[in-house]
């Protein structure tokens, strides 16, 4: 699994256990709903500045976004 279909596969999780939208989510890290989803899907690659701005939002470390849960 590449790194950007790893990170979207954990900001969609992390939003689900949250409970947010991803109109929720996107107003939170100040993105497009379409660009959000486009990333939760592993079609877009973000960059690190992106990748902080989600782990900021979620209380996590911006290296445990890149990491395949377990």
């Amino acid at each position: 699994m590449r790194l950007g279909q790893i990170f979207g596969s954990n900001v969609r999780r992390l939003r689900k256990e949250r409970g947010l939208s991803q109109e929720a989510l996107a107003d939170e890290v100040g993105l497009a709903v379409t660009y959000v989803g486009q990333i939760e899907r592993g079609q877009r690659n973000p960059t690190l500045d992106v990748v902080e701005r989600f782990a900021e939002v979620f209380g996590v470390d911006p290296l445990e976004m890149l990491k395949l849960p377990g």
